[in-house]
Formats: structure tokens, C-alpha cells, sequence
């Protein structure tokens, strides 16, 4: 039986509203609800039923791979983030060697993102986040430097392999720009891939 509400999750740094609105374009059979994750739940929101698909920043655990689809979607920029009294805040962008001599504030826990850029901010040195990241948590008294040579992270579409139906497969296909009035004759499902071992 198809879900009547298709619950999709979003962690922090992803903005759904534009695939809300592709969704509410066309005639589903089913409503769309978008529901908020923690990066340190992504997993388990889908394994507990929580949420019926979930964009979800890679990667995931092994384990948590095996029983997922996933649909990789587009790459998050690095960054850096510091005070805006730091001499790199001058710089558009910078590069790893800039960094050498300042002092890193570490990641504590997956979802800390906003303490690490409101500790940046006091200038006491500098972190690292997805630039959609630094975005969201954007201070006054902090600059965002995109990092030239850092490594992007990504961001997938993942929902549980044993719940795979064609409503999950519509909104795959909304995700990927596919209108309403899109043809449907070649299955979505075809070109579904997931990532191998070690991606983003």
C-alpha cells in the first residue's frame, strides 16, 4: 500500500522547499510532509520509520548503506569558516597552505556545526564546514571562505531498499527534474545507483 504523506527527511544544509514545490505542481497520490534531521540521525530516521526517504550528506555507515538506495545527487563546496577580525576574512577564497599556523577548532560530535562557527567567530581560529553549512549558521561577526582545494562533500537521496514503491520512485524523479508531464516510460528505478565503497 502506497503511503497517503511521503515524509521526507532533510538534514541541515539541504533546501527542500523547491522540490516541495515541483511535488505540489502535479497531481500525486500522495502529500508531501518534509521533516527536519539531525546529520547524526540520518540513519537511523530512515531505519525506524521516522522518515520514508531523507536527503542525507555522505557517507553512511556500511551497514546502513547495505539496506538503503541511494540516488547521489550534487557535491557540497568546502569551506572554512573564521572571525571576521581574522586576516584571512580579507581573502575570497582560500586554499589549504593558507591555513598553515592557525589553530583548527575540531569536531566534537556531528551536530555541532553551529558551535564550532560561533567559536570561529570569537577568533580564536578557524573550522571547516560544507559551505550550505556555513550558510545556514551565518554570523555577523564571521566570514565564510570557500576552500579551492578542499574535498566536497555530497549529498544523496537514500530510502530503505525493502520499502521501495512507485511513490518513492515519483518523488526520485521530482528530485531530478522530471515533471509531471514528463514521460514515464523508461523506470526510474533503472538508473538508480548507489555509491560505491568510500564515496562521496
Amino acid at each position: 500500500m502506497h503511503p497517503t504523506t511521503l515524509r521526507v527527511g532533510f538534514v541541515p544544509g539541504v533546501e527542500p522547499d523547491r522540490f516541495l514545490r515541483r511535488w505540489k505542481s502535479g497531481r500525486r497520490a500522495a502529500w508531501l510532509e518534509l521533516v527536519p534531521v539531525p546529520l547524526s540521525r540520518q540513519a537511523e530516521a530512515l531505519a525506524e520509520g521516522e522518515v520514508d526517504m531523507c536527503f542525507v550528506r555522505l557517507p553512511l555507515p556500511a551497514d546502513a548503506r547495505e539496506q538503503l538506495h541511494l540516488v547521489a545527487l550534487w557535491e557540497e563546496r568546502a569551506c572554512v569558516v573564521v572571525g571576521d577580525e581574522n586576516l584571512l576574512s580579507l581573502h575570497e577564497d582560500i586554499v589549504e597552505a593558507d591555513l598553515a599556523g592557525e589553530t583548527e577548532i575540531p569536531g566534537t560530535h556531528l551536530d555541532d556545526a553551529a558551535e564550532r562557527i560561533a567559536v570561529a567567530a570569537t577568533g580564536v581560529g578557524f573550522t571547516r564546514v560544507p559551505l550550505s553549512l556555513a550558510r545556514l549558521h551565518h554570523r555577523k561577526d564571521a566570514v565564510s571562505l570557500p576552500l579551492r582545494d578542499g574535498e566536497p562533500t555530497r549529498i544523496a537521496l537514500a530510502w530503505p531498499r525493502a520499502a521501495d514503491d512507485e511513490i518513492r520512485q515519483e518523488f526520485v524523479g521530482v528530485v531530478r527534474g522530471r515533471t509531471a508531464r514528463s514521460s514515464r516510460s523508461a523506470p526510474l528505478r533503472h538508473r538508480i545507483q548507489t555509491p560505491i565503497e568510500g564515496e562521496p
